[in-house]
């Protein structure tokens, strides 16, 4: 199926955030929308694939499926170590990186620089919301000196605001304005029709959404979520399988200056077996 995108102009990098992949119903969406968002003309994608992992964390096996689809760079988030594996990956592959307002010694690194096939760099860094979520540190000095030791050259930078607050995202967004390519959030599996280009041109939307079985609850069979909050009685809440899409948001932006020049949202469905 054709992507309805904007022709790409000259100059100009086009880059792909996959919202949250969720189970395998996420990750099968996720490695066939690869080839529809290349022939659409994107040039770099990026994937949070943290709750990939039947819905929490990404398996070493799943992040190689990723890579070997085409998925450029890899971002998590709180569920990040919920598989104890992924640790090697985190401390081996430069494309995958943890949220960069972790302690110094949690697995992973605070940013990757990955390039498009027509060798532009761009950097990828995660940070972790501090409304509603795990005691983290402060994700604006994590910003902060992830920016300072960026080489000048990469021009190109894609954050992702891993948070449940949309204050929160709101907030780095202004505070990022003009320093980075974009501020995209992550987190609550829900798509915000909020994405624009900030005043000094960055990039912003509060969520991306869910890359999974959209007829569900976040990503769960319906059913035993009700019941649980109806009841309090316990139960395993395991991933839908019904109305599987990918969700994304695309920007264009200067290659040269870094600045957004357009955005918008990708909702792709997937058909599955």
């Amino acid at each position: 199926m054709p992507l309805d995108l904007p022709e790409k102009l000259t100059g100009q990098t086009r880059i792909v955030l996959i919202g949250d992949i969720v189970g395998k119903p996420g990750m099968t969406a996720a490695c066939s929308a690869v080839p529809m968002l290349r022939q659409a003309g994107v040039d770099l994608i990026v994937a949070n694939a943290e709750n990939a992992a039947d819905g929490a964390g990404l398996t070493i096996k799943q992040y190689e499926q990723l890579v070997a689809a085409g998925v450029d760079a890899i971002t998590l988030g709180d569920h990040i170590y919920k598989k104890r594996e992924i640790e090697k990956s985190l401390r081996l592959q430069s494309n995958i990186v943890k949220p960069a307002n972790f302690p110094d010694k949690a697995p992973g690194k605070d940013h990757c620089i990955v390039r498009t096939s027509a060798g532009v760099p761009v950097a990828v860094l995660s940070l972790l919301g501090r409304v509603f979520m795990r005691p983290v540190n402060c994700p604006f000095e994590a910003a902060d000196r992830v920016l300072a030791s960026l080489p000048e050259s990469v021009t190109l930078r894609l954050v992702d605001m891993h948070g449940e607050a949309t204050s929160d995202k709101q907030a780095m967004g202004y505070y990022l304005d003009g320093r980075v390519t974009a501020v995209l959030g992550t987190h609550t599996h829900v798509p915000t029709a909020d994405e624009q280009i900030l005043p000094a041109g960055t990039a912003f939307q509060c969520d991306v959404g869910m890359t999974g079985p959209h007829r569900s609850i976040l990503g769960r069979e319906i059913e035993p979520v009700l019941r649980t909050t109806l009841t309090f009685d316990p139960n395993t809440f395991h991933v839908a399988t019904a109305d599987v899409r990918v969700s994304a948001t695309w920007l264009d932006a200067d290659t040269v200056t870094g600045r957004a020049l357009r955005i918008g949202r990708l909702r792709i469905p997937i058909e599955t077996k």
